[in-house]
């Protein structure tokens, strides 16, 4: 049996990742994250990695070339039309597992590396004031935690979603089913990260991965201008204060109950000219 089973297996997972700011962050701090923490697998959520909105191959391309293991999405997923050919041919590629049957994709996938435990990951997207409107999370999530179970002692779940009570509702339903539920989509990072009673770790939200000098990764000002005029504006990707932002999870690797939580946020130290 390798070493590496007998102490907990550690899981990073990155809240959404904003355009190039968010993509630099992640390929310059997660080398030096992973060694810090010991960290296996490392999940990341990347529904807004291409321009601040959807994601593509070439913006999956580079999360995956700097250590990320699977990708999630949200409702962000068809802003860019060649996301299809991540739906179509990228095993470490997920979106909402609620969406209709016949959408293109899988909503989990498995994580197999050497020396660790088989993990599964699961992508649900709420219902809650999102749009598109997809089928019950709570249904779809019931299904399929009872067939990765016969394949993984480790599950995570990428809960994408606005209303807090659905974040929460799904995890209290899960506890003791899978090992981690974070909530995604908000992109302000809580505070509230525990272990419930059956041994699975939540957050409500893992916050953002990009310029944080921003209106949740977007340039403020045209922010402010759509809510003072109501007139449609341009919201590009800021710049400043970039952060890497996450959970990083600890699990026994034989039951795979949680063990530890706690929230991650990094500063990008940027050079200065």
């Amino acid at each position: 049996m390798c070493q590496l089973l007998f102490r907990p297996v550690k899981l990073l997972f990155i809240g959404d990742v904003v355009g190039e700011p968010g993509r630099r962050a992640v390929a310059r701090l997660l080398p030096k994250l992973r060694v810090q923490h010991n960290i296996d697998i490392i999940i990341a959520n990347g529904e807004n990695s291409a321009g601040g909105s959807g994601i593509t191959p070439e913006t999956a391309a580079e999360l995956f070339a700097a250590g990320v293991d699977v990708i999630t999405c949200g409702d962000h997923l068809f802003d860019q039309r060649e996301v299809i050919e991540l739906l179509n041919s990228e095993p470490r590629f997920v979106r909402p597992l609620n969406y209709p049957a016949g959408t293109p994709g899988q909503g989990s996938t498995i994580i197999q590396k050497a020396g660790l435990p088989t993990v599964g990951v699961i992508n649900l997207q709420g219902r809650t004031f999102m749009q598109p409107p997809l089928e019950n999370p709570f249904h779809a999530a019931q299904a399929e935690v009872k067939k990765l179970r016969g394949q993984a002692r480790i599950i995570f779940v990428d809960m994408h979603a606005e209303a807090t009570s659905e974040k929460i509702a799904i995890a209290r339903m899960l506890d003791g089913q899978v090992s981690a539920v974070v909530g995604t989509h908000t992109h302000v990072q809580t505070a509230d990260e525990q272990i419930f009673p059956g041994g699975t770790a939540f957050l409500c939200d893992a916050g953002f991965t990009g310029p944080h000098e921003s209106c949740l990764g977007r340039d403020f000002e045209p922010v402010i201008r759509r809510f003072l005029t109501g007139i449609p504006q341009r919201f590009g990707v800021a710049k400043g204060r970039v952060l890497l932002q996450g959970a990083l999870i600890e699990m026994d690797p034989v039951s795979g109950r949680a063990l530890k939580i706690e929230r991650i946020s990094e500063p990008l130290q940027e050079k200065q000219n």
